[in-house]
């Protein structure tokens, strides 16, 4: 029995016992709230149903409490329910009932944790979107480990997730990269609004190396030489390392097509007609304060040019012309007025702005010995992902990344995570499926492979909590899509990995038969434990992806 089919089963008593004393359950949530207790002795579950229900149905709710322990108690999947304080509810299932998490688990395989609350949400995610004017740097790549994670924790909740690349072509930071591929080609110094490091240097070479007579052109047409080629080779390395990273896009939406197709010049017109923009001091503006904004924003400016704004709003139409339901943007530290911007957008079209949501990540920085490490070989003071991948690789980059809530900055100490030994959160979580592997393995050289395993038959504390924690596993997925935080998933494996590790090394939990000992039921039946630990550790890794090694 799961938390979801103990919460189910507790809906079900509880508007028995209600109809049976003349109330109505419609005073029931629809969601029970199931807990596992801090302190074990109290139970495997516990629930404050009665306290949130008790008073709404007409009773003190430690009496409501009463009530339910004894019609929970007469089920054959609770062992007993007893009452606690003002109206708590602790829970302790039936060997049976909580050994059959695993023959779920066995039977489900790949899917199990997957669910049903998005099917039929198609969600546009938009994620890393950095200018192709250099490498990406640290928080581009926390979004694509966030993102990509993000993504397939969406669709295994049904969702219909399309992962999109913003590809900014258009504006002022590609002249200047294009003013700095330039310098380097003709020797001079970097503009001083330009972008320095070896790789301006190695693609100008690349440009001149393809085109000999580039230097010479006439200043026009060599700008728009350097600019075009330039960003077609700066967006070839970027999907590279992002591919390299495990990190692949459905689609690639250019900027500037927004401008060249007209959209942009539409998408204003139709605000100016509705009366959504308002004009002041010559320029027209979109009154984003009225969405969390800290000031309306300019959306036509003065001289006749468009912001970025009015890009946005144009954008923002085209995903949903597309059909998305939801519109996913996850963007820098320095982002924060977006939240209301885009929303403003969606409003201002007359949509609704819940089908934007904005995530903003927080800075990442890296420290060695102690010291925070602020130079890359390439990006001059950027550190890139490819540095951080050349440091620590590409499963330690992404997990990391990943283990904490986007809402805070983090600080990745690249000693901790090259280290191959317990110390590294994700060599203690990998090392666990290994363990799995390994006797797994053994088992299988014994030719006990095939197991039909009675978990009925497990009764000690530290299977238990195997069995427990493997049982909360689709509640976290399902909690990780609901509030966009894949970090839940992360520290999930890390909490399984806790309880694992103490089971195998307990020699009084042995899972194989030693020399000539027969093969016992109970064999069989931890060796369906491991079985499922394995399954849920390869699931939660693959939401991640991040890799499970069989042996390490």
């Amino acid at each position: 029995m799961t938390p979801a089919d103990l919460a189910d089963l507790l809906r079900a008593t509880a508007a028995k016992v209600l109809v049976e004393r003349g109330s109505d359950p419609a005073v029931l949530p629809d969601e029970v709230k199931v807990e596992r207790p801090r302190n074990p002795e109290h139970g495997d579950y516990a629930t404050n149903l009665a306290m949130q229900v008790g008073k709404k149905a007409g009773m003190n709710p430690r009496d409501f409490a009463n009530l339910l322990a004894e019609a929970l108690s007469a089920t054959e999947d609770i062992e007993v329910a007893e009452v606690a304080g003002p109206g708590f509810l602790n829970i302790r299932l039936a060997k049976a009932a909580q050994g059959a998490i695993i023959e779920k688990i066995l039977a489900a395989g790949a899917d199990y944790g997957t669910g049903a609350a998005l099917h039929g949400t198609k969600i546009n995610l938009e994620f890393v979107s950095a200018n192709p004017t250099g490498p990406i740097h640290l928080g581009g790549t926390r979004w694509a480990a966030v993102g990509d994670a993000l993504g397939r924790i969406l669709s295994a909740q049904g969702a219909d997730v399309t992962r999109e690349y913003y590809f900014n072509d258009h504006g002022a930071q590609i002249d200047r990269f294009a003013n700095s591929l330039v310098a380097a080609a003709t020797g001079q110094p970097t503009p001083e609004d330009g972008y320095a490091g070896a790789y301006i240097n190695e693609i100008a070479d690349t440009i001149v190396q393809a085109n000999p007579d580039a230097v010479s052109l006439p200043a026009d047409e060599r700008h728009e030489l350097f600019r075009r080629e330039g960003v077609e080779l700066m967006f070839a390395q970027i999907k590279q390392t992002l591919h390299e990273f495990g990190v692949d896009f459905d689609v690639y939406f250019n900027e500037s097509s927004l401008f060249e197709s007209g959209s942009v010049d539409k998408a204003v017109e139709e605000l100016k007609a509705t009366g959504n923009l308002y004009e002041k001091d010559g320029a027209w503006w979109i009154a984003s304060t009225e969405y969390g904004d800290d000031k309306d924003r300019v959306v036509i400016k003065s001289d006749g040019k468009s912001a970025y704004v009015a890009g946005d709003i144009a954008y923002f139409e085209n995903k949903r012309a597309r059909g998305f339901d939801l519109c996913i943007y996850m963007l820098g530290a320095d982002h924060h007025g977006y939240i209301g911007r885009l929303k403003a957008a969606a409003a201002a079209t007359g949509d609704n702005p819940d089908t934007v949501e904005v995530l903003i990540g927080q800075m990442v920085n890296l420290v060695k010995d102690g010291a925070a490490v602020r130079m890359s070989k390439r990006a001059g003071t950027v550190v890139t992902l490819d540095d951080l991948v050349e440091a620590i690789g590409v499963d330690a980059s992404r997990y990391s990344l990943v283990r904490s809530s986007v809402n805070t900055s983090i600080d990745i100490d690249l000693g901790l995570w090259t280290k191959q030994d317990n110390e590294n959160p994700l060599y203690y979580v990998q090392y666990a499926y290994a363990r799995t592997c390994s006797i797994m393995r053994n088992a299988a050289d014994l030719g006990f492979d095939a197991v039909t395993p009675d978990p009925g038959l497990m009764s000690s504390d530290r299977e238990g909590a195997v069995i427990r924690t493997l049982g909360e596993y689709p509640r976290v997925v399902a909690t990780a899509a609901e509030m966009r935080e894949p970090h839940r998933v992360v520290r999930y494996l890390e909490e399984l990995a806790g309880v694992y590790h103490p089971f195998q090394s307990d020699k009084d939990m042995r899972v194989l038969p030693l020399g000539d000992e027969p093969i016992t039921p109970l064999n069989s039946a931890r060796l369906g434990l491991v079985k499922a630990t394995h399954q849920v550790l390869a699931n939660g890794l693959a939401l991640l992806g991040v890799s499970a090694p069989e042996r390490m």
